[in-house]
């Protein structure tokens, strides 16, 4: 029987550490720089604490959004380290189209107004 105890926790020793193991190699949270507040840049870029959190957003309010993921460099505290580290946890966002299309006139609308 104490064989079969030790059995039993044994294997959900293995089980939790399985489970650790498969968390720490899920894939990163991606945090769009330009719109996420200082707790949630704190909670998701690695070495990016209350402060620099408070700076990154700070900056963004100063001098508009980042242009790039290595604009971030102009905050105090932040350098190409850091940067690196995160490059795989930092967005940018959804970027904006450069120009309206504009409206094709169908071909109906076109032998119709004839």
């Amino acid at each position: 029987m104490k064989s079969f105890t030790l059995l039993i926790k044994a294997c959900i020793l293995a089980l939790c550490f399985s489970q650790m193991a498969v968390a720490a190699t899920a894939a990163p949270q991606v945090v769009n720089i330009n719109t996420a507040d200082a707790a949630t840049l704190d909670r998701v870029l690695i070495g990016i604490g209350p402060s620099k959190a408070q700076a990154i957003v700070a900056h963004r309010k100063a001098n508009g959004a980042f242009k790039s993921v290595d604009a971030l460099s102009e905050v105090k505290g932040i350098g190409p380290a850091t940067i690196k580290r995160n490059a795989g946890r930092i967005s940018l966002g959804a970027k904006a189209p450069s120009k309206m299309p504009t409206k094709a006139t169908s071909p109906l609308r076109a032998s119709s107004a004839k």
